[in-house]
């Protein structure tokens, strides 16, 4: 179900002030189309601590794995790197799906390293959303239908007022992956 409590501008006004705290800068310096290890500086355990306070502030749990983790997993190994390490068509083709022009440069042939790099704040913003929108249509708790936000980083069930429960980021990759299987065939 579309979440419209929370804006994709309020998105990114929280991943700014994680990335900020995270990395000790000035909020003015992150924009959507930054790249958290290029233009910020960002390595993989600033990713985590970046997770963990967007988890935090909008009762989400972000994926622990990159989708070319789970295609591996779930399609088999060298389906989406291959034995040297590089990118196989088939991760491309999938990379440019998930992520649109967001990553322009993307090539099969290349060092898998190098995606994390290609990573911006506008493709995070995205991936939050894609949490957000997976709002249940009906509560967890009760059963009932209505949501509400107080705030417009936490969405409640109008009726028991108990917070929303998202499904992770891991499973929606997961569930994507298998909608793009049967819908394309690439796999």
């Amino acid at each position: 179900m579309k979440n419209e409590f929370i804006t994709d501008e309020r998105i990114f006004q929280e991943l700014k002030k994680a990335i900020a705290e995270t990395l000790r800068l000035d909020e003015d310096a992150i924009r959507l189309e930054s790249s958290l290890v290029n233009d910020l500086d960002a390595e993989s355990l600033d990713f985590l601590d970046i997770n963990y306070r967007l988890e935090q502030v909008f009762g989400i749990k972000m994926a622990r794995h990159f989708v070319l983790e789970h295609v591996e997993e779930m399609f088999g190994e060298g389906s989406a790197v291959n034995e040297d390490g590089l990118l196989t068509e088939k991760a491309v083709t999938l990379l440019k799906i998930r992520f649109g022009d967001q990553i322009p440069n993307l090539e099969a042939g290349m060092d898998m390293d190098e995606v994390p790099a290609m990573i911006t704040i506008g493709s995070l913003v995205e991936g939050i959303r894609d949490i957000l929108d997976a709002l249940p249509e009906k509560c967890t708790h009760c059963g009932a239908s209505g949501w509400t936000s107080e705030d417009g980083l936490r969405v409640k069930c109008a009726s028991c007022g108990e917070h929303a429960v998202y499904p992770n980021g891991d499973d929606l990759i997961q569930e994507w992956l298998k909608k793009i299987q049967e819908e394309r065939s690439i796999f």
